[in-house]
Formats: structure tokens, sequence, C-alpha cells
């Protein structure tokens, strides 16, 4: 490996939490060293994250997550298995693919041709959400980001390396906050946003245009859509910011709130 670190010099920084068991950490900064081996940019950190979760009844009871910094832009990967070492080993190959498609994408544009389809490889193994009756459920997290002023196709591609459901950020071209996803259904990226979107992005075939209009609504009435439709995030255009955010499901069976930094914070 070429750059500013070799894969045995990268401190690899693991921690744990819940009941994992003896020598899991070591095998986990093993195997992303191994990793790193492949990786040719300078990777200046990486972050290793192994919880072992006390309920018995959980079908995969063991994550692994890992965030590496490659020269400044984050690969993140998060999996779930039923063992800790088998989460590990799912971890391995999941960071490999995001590092690859990273390395090989860049900020060049959208990838998808029919040779080198995004094909959501590994979505499989993320974590369930843990099941909570609507009545208990609460905005457990707020977020307030500046979102990144960026081509949709750059967003899909931050969208993979970070392993997220989505991806928030102001389009480039017409200044209004957007969100790209990938559509559970049919696999494709889709795009929504605040302002008008041009179907020339259908063209390509690579990223599909929602054609449903962001619903304009306040938090409250976000919570009652999310519950409503079941679906795992909802963007909306918020009547008390003028501004788009989103309300999702954490893995926890709780909400959170992504919203623009300057909006003020909801009440919980």
């Amino acid at each position: 490996m070429s750059g500013l670190k070799t894969s045995q010099a990268v401190d690899v920084q693991v921690r744990s939490r819940g009941q994992v068991p003896r020598g899991a950490d070591a095998y986990a900064r093993e195997k992303v060293l191994a990793t790193l081996d492949h990786v040719s940019e300078p990777v200046l950190a990486a972050r290793v994250k192994l919880t072992q979760t006390v309920n018995g009844s959980a079908a995969r009871p063991a994550e692994a997550q890992a965030v590496v910094d490659v020269n400044g832009r984050p690969v993140r990967a998060h999996v779930a298995a039923s063992t800790v070492f088998e989460a590990v080993d799912l971890l391995q190959e999941r960071l490999a693919v995001r590092l690859a498609r990273a390395r090989r994408h860049g900020s060049r544009g959208l990838p998808g041709t029919v040779n080198e389809p995004w094909d959501g490889a590994g979505h499989q193994h993320r974590p369930h959400r843990r099941h909570l009756p609507a009545g208990e459920r609460r905005i457990e997290r707020y977020k307030a980001v500046s979102p990144t002023r960026q081509t949709p196709e750059d967003a899909v591609i931050d969208l993979e390396s970070m392993d997220h459901d989505f991806w928030v950020f102001t389009d480039l071209a017409s200044g209004y906050d957007s969100v790209v996803y990938r559509d559970a259904r049919t696999g494709r990226h889709r795009l929504a946003s605040l302002g008008p979107l041009g179907q020339e992005r259908e063209a390509d075939g690579l990223l599909g245009v929602s054609t449903v209009p962001v619903p304009e609504s306040t938090v409250a009435e976000a919570v009652e859509r999310l519950v409503l439709t079941g679906l795992p995030f909802v963007f909306f255009h918020d009547t008390a910011t003028g501004r788009g955010s989103v309300l999702y499901h954490r893995y926890d069976g709780h909400y959170g709130l992504i919203a623009p930094v300057g909006t003020a914070r909801p009440p919980a």
C-alpha cells in the first residue's frame, strides 16, 4: 500500500459494547488491516465498533461497524450476524466493496452501467430495527447538518460509501434541499427534491426521479406519515422552517430527525 500509512501503520481503533467475546477485538483489527492492504490512497484513520446485544430473542444479536477515513473521505460499513466473529467476517466483505467503489469512482460521476450496477450487495446483512409500538416511539436523535452542495450523482456515491439508506444534500444546480435513496423494490437510486426536477435525469436509466411531490408538513405530521406508510424514512418540506428534513426509523425502534443547521429543534 502506498500513501501516508501502510496497513500495519494504521491504528485501527476497536471498541466494544455488550458481552463481546474474548479475542473479537484483535480479530476485527486483523480483518480490517487486511482489507486496508488493498487501498492505495492514504488511510488517515480507522474505527470499528463491535456490539453484542443481550436480547436473547434477536435473530442477529451481533453487530460490527467500521468507518475508514481514506484521504479525508469517510467510507462506512455496518452489518449484523448471529455471532460477533461472523459479523466481523461480513464486515470485512462489505467494507472491501465500499472501499473498492470509492476508489474506482471518487467524484467522477454516477456509476451504474450494465457492466457495473450498484447492486446493493450485503444489504441483507444490515441490522433489523427493533419493533416498538407507535405510541412508545419518540425522536431520540436530532441532527443538525449543513447539506453538501453537490450533484445527485455525487450524492449517490456518498450514499453508497457511507452505507446509509438515504443521503441529504443541496442540489448544486437548483440550490434546493434534496435526498437520494435506494428504492427497495427495484434496487435503483431515486431522487426527491423540494425544487423542480428535470426529466433529463431519467434519460440514462441510472437515477430515477420521484414523481410524488415532497409533502409539506410539521414534524408531528411527518411522524404520522411514517407510522401510516411503514417506510424507513420520510423526506418532507418542514412548514415551520421552510427547509427539507428527514424523519427516519432508528435501529432501536425510535425516530431520528435530520434538519439543516439553523433550524429550531422540535419538541421531543
